[in-house]
């Protein structure tokens, strides 16, 4: 079977984009473009979404937003941060509930990157912990929103060996 997808990006919704553009800048990442061009949305000023695009994301037509795409590195996903204005929210999933509970960031240093994050004023659920037989250590923070972030750590020479 041939591959049909490729990563595109995640989109978090935001309470104030300025706050989370800073926090996910905490996290190393950067904006790669002050605009979702597509929906027709800009960073630094409120846009009414057009009804097709409403449409299409399920969002009550003339809702006013503004957004960016963020980026870790050159790659794929990239990171949609999508503030809207005078919409009902509901609270970010838990990691008990169904559906995207969170994203995960890898990393060699979490200890220090925890450290350092935790003295900048990042929320974290729990200090790093060993995961079983210690094939990865994790750290769980939350975004200025609640959005859950999990920072891993892991150890391939403890992961049982895949056989052929």
């Amino acid at each position: 079977m041939s591959q049909r997808f490729i990563w595109g990006h995640i989109n978090i919704n935001v309470t104030d984009l300025d706050t989370s553009i800073a926090f996910y800048e905490l996290l190393g990442f950067e904006v790669f473009m002050p605009s979702i061009p597509y929906l027709g949305l800009e960073a630094h000023t409120l846009k009414a979404l057009s009804e097709v695009n409403a449409e299409a994301l399920g969002i009550p037509s003339g809702v006013e937003g503004r957004s960016c795409i963020m980026q870790l590195g050159k790659g794929l996903p990239k990171l949609d941060l999508t503030e809207w204005a005078d919409i009902d929210r509901c609270a970010p999933l838990s990691n008990q509930d169904l559906g995207l509970v969170r994203i995960c960031l890898a990393t060699q240093h979490l200890q220090s990157d925890y450290q350092q994050l935790l003295d900048q004023g990042v929320e974290f659920l729990t200090p790093p912990c060993a995961c079983t037989k210690r094939m990865a250590d994790i750290a769980v923070c939350k975004d200025p929103d609640g959005t859950l972030i999990e920072l891993l750590q892991v150890d391939l020479s403890r992961w049982p060996r895949v056989q052929a």
